[in-house]
């Protein structure tokens, strides 16, 4: 089952970096990448031909937001899927809970702070992108839920992380 989950995250990402690096189109009146701030919300679900709306709801299927060992700093790659879910939040009033978790190394205590250190990031980036603080709530479960069990690298890479719950 955890390597259905990491397969189908490895076949996500290589698509979204595929996608990326083929969608630059150059000359954008509205810089490069500018994404329709009505798609994704009623009658105007996906962009009209189409260009975006794979894209978008690409970004939008990730729920997982991965950090490096002992970081709290969110990566690029989140930060695209962040800023899609923002709109969705903004749009929508839902309210979401952060989940934040660590892997197995440091203590109990540390790991606890370190999944808050790793929510709160993700909180900070939502409400400056506009989400209102009322609509996120923070948990941290430290190490306690870990998403694959061992103490390789690639187990532990998979447990440094904040999942956004609806």
């Amino acid at each position: 089952m955890e390597m259905l989950k990491f397969g189908k995250f490895a076949a996500l990402t290589l698509a979204m970096a595929v996608a990326v690096g083929c969608s630059s189109k150059g000359g954008d009146a509205a810089g490069e990448g500018a994404v329709d701030p009505n798609a994704g919300y009623g009658a105007n679900s996906g962009a009209v031909d189409g260009s975006l709306g794979g894209e978008e709801a690409a970004l939008r299927a990730i729920t997982t937001f991965f950090f490096e060992y002992d970081s709290s700093d969110l990566k690029p790659e989140a930060m695209r899927a962040l800023d899609v879910h923002a709109k969705d939040l903004q749009a929508s009033g839902q309210r979401v809970v952060l989940e934040g978790h660590a892997d197995e190394r440091g203590t109990r205590e540390y790991n606890m702070a370190l999944g808050e250190r790793r929510a709160k990031a993700v909180q900070r980036y939502l409400v400056l992108q506009g989400v209102s603080p009322a609509q996120l709530e923070l948990v941290s479960y430290g190490e306690e839920r870990a998403l694959v069990a061992g103490s390789s690298e690639e187990s532990w890479a998979q447990n440094r992380r904040v999942e956004l719950k609806k």
